[in-house]
């Protein structure tokens, strides 16, 4: 257990803002609500962690502050910016400047080595990180110079992370990025993304199925039939390296 505890300073405004934010998906003849009357705010520098069970709308969730998808209905807004009204190009800049993204699948170009995979973010982004010294930080400063198929799985996962740091995103979002490693890479995942959360002052948002991910976070999110059931405060939020795997 923490002896010690540090409590993120929150900002009063909230970085993203959800009023009764509900997505409906046409499958066919039929309506499927993935997500369904959600309202909540995450504000700066907050390490925030959704579980749910397949289903839930946790990915519907992540999508839209991602500005990958629009609400059926609802308002969302990233600091005054009415993401629910936003045209495809607003979106696009939305993504480009203030989101970064991590997934389960490393989603890497094949033919480019993993410097160059993280300086193609850093290329569309407005003030992006030095993509040498973010390899550093991720473990990877002698394996700039490889391509994806020469790295193991958990190095390539590394390389998609310091794809989405380097953009210096306000938001980091991450849908199981530790869902396709073992215990030990995993954990050395988490440790990056706090890490990046606590130097950068940024904000962290991860879905997993691992409920042990959700001690690290200052807020847990817990959804159910698209809805949020509740949400939990963390008054004292453990390191990655307590985390039971």
């Amino acid at each position: 257990m923490n002896t010690k505890c540090s409590i993120s300073a929150k900002a009063k405004d909230p970085l993203i803002k959800a009023k009764a934010l509900s997505k409906t998906y046409q499958m066919g003849e039929v309506q499927v609500r993935a997500l369904n009357n959600v309202s909540f705010e995450i504000y700066s520098n907050e390490f925030i962690v959704i579980l749910g069970p397949s289903g839930s709308g946790k990915s519907t969730l992540l999508n839209m502050v991602g500005g990958m998808d629009q609400a059926t209905s609802g308002e969302l807004y990233y600091k005054d910016i009415p993401l629910h009204k936003a045209d495809p190009k607003q979106l696009t800049q939305y993504r480009r400047n203030a989101v970064g993204f991590v997934f389960q699948f490393y989603n890497l170009i094949p033919n480019l080595t993993a410097a160059e995979n993280v300086n193609l973010a850093a290329e569309i982004s407005r003030q992006p990180l030095e993509v040498h010294t973010i390899l550093a930080q991720v473990g990877l400063a002698d394996r700039a110079d490889h391509f994806p198929s020469q790295l193991s799985g958990g190095e390539q996962q590394r390389v998609a992370l310091a794809r989405a740091i380097v953009k210096n995103p306000e938001i980091l979002l991450c849908d199981e990025p530790t869902g396709a490693l073992d215990s030990q890479t995993g954990l050395q995942v988490l440790k990056i993304l706090k890490d990046f959360q606590q130097q950068y002052q940024k904000t962290v948002i991860i879905i997993t199925h691992n409920a042990g991910v959700a001690g690290m976070a200052d807020r847990v999110f817990y959804l159910r039939d698209g809805g949020i059931s509740r949400i939990e405060k963390n008054d004292c939020p453990i390191s990655p390296e307590q985390v039971t795997w």
